[in-house]
């Protein structure tokens, strides 16, 4: 599913999201919102106002999609399309369908890159609530691949299953390899001395987290050992790495911590600040619910 908006660049998004779902094998549901009565106005049950062509709002929603249709069309002309217009704010209509998607796409409308991503923004409200993964593409990026590796951002200690299998298939669906990036800033335990615990050297954790990080990844290389699969293993913040090793590719995948959820995007959590930074599409990954 792509959320569109009428405005410079949304025919990259939109086709980025067929890709996806071409690469995929499945269909596009292509979803344009229209606000009515516009924001603070009141709705006093009246017809919507038509413009100067004689259309209401729901029948430009509706133009919207379909000439976005077209261009989908005319780049996948196997692709089945679903249009989707709907009455009403865009960023609740994508989170409702979410749960019925395996991947959201949505491109940004703020300018200057993601360091101007307003917290408000629509892109942000549905990568904070969607049920399902979240693409979020500048749009002006282009539809081709710029590269061929994928990003994924874990945590040494606690390496989600979700968020692997997901950066596994998009390497895998891509050809592409698969950088499992760590980093960490914070100090570790090594054991316990005469006068307290010890701490691990500058040196020594990278070389420490890194063995770990081997042995996280070993069921995941037998599993797909046709994914060229590589670590990188820095001592900085998180953030930094991943929107360093965005440079040049594909897609960065980053989770978000089960015990807190994705309302830490909000935040300032290490996947809102790539969000904001990176200089690939971002895909976000939410906790499964239970029983999913």
């Amino acid at each position: 599913m792509v959320g569109v908006v009428e405005a410079e660049g949304q025919e990259q998004v939109a086709l980025r999201a067929a890709r996806e779902a071409a690469r995929a094998g499945t269909g596009l549901r292509i979803l344009h919102a229209v606000e009515w009565p516009p924001p603070g106005t009141a709705d006093d049950g009246t017809a919507p106002e038509a413009d100067g062509d004689g259309r209401t709002p729901p029948d430009r929603a509706e133009r919207v999609v379909a000439r976005f249709s077209e261009i989908v069309h005319q780049r996948f002309p196997r692709l089945a399309i679903e249009p989707d217009h709907v009455s009403g704010s865009p960023a609740p209509a994508l989170i409702d369908r979410s749960a019925e998607a395996p991947l959201v796409v949505v491109g940004h409308r703020g300018t200057g890159g993601f360091p101007r991503l307003p917290l408000g923004s629509v892109s942000l409200q549905v990568a904070t609530h969607s049920r399902c993964p979240v693409l979020v593409v500048r749009p002006g990026e282009g539809t081709e691949p710029v590269g061929s590796r994928v990003v994924v951002g874990v945590d040494v200690d606690d390496v989600q299953p979700h968020v692997m299998e997901f950066a596994l298939r998009a390497a895998g669906s891509r050809a592409a390899r698969l950088d499992v990036a760590h980093a960490s800033t914070r100090p570790e335990l090594l054991s316990t001395g005469p006068t307290g615990p010890l701490l691990v050297g500058r040196e020594t954790r990278p070389i420490a987290a890194k063995d770990l990080l081997e042995q996280e990844l070993a069921p995941y290389r037998s599993r797909w050992p046709d994914v060229d699969i590589r670590t990188r293993v820095e001592r900085c913040r998180p953030a930094h790495l991943l929107v360093e090793s965005s440079r040049g590719a594909e897609l960065v995948v980053v989770g978000t911590h089960g015990r807190t959820g994705l309302r830490r995007l909000v935040l300032g959590s290490v996947s809102g600040e790539v969000l904001r930074t990176a200089e690939c599409p971002v895909a976000v990954v939410p906790v499964p619910a239970a029983g999913e």
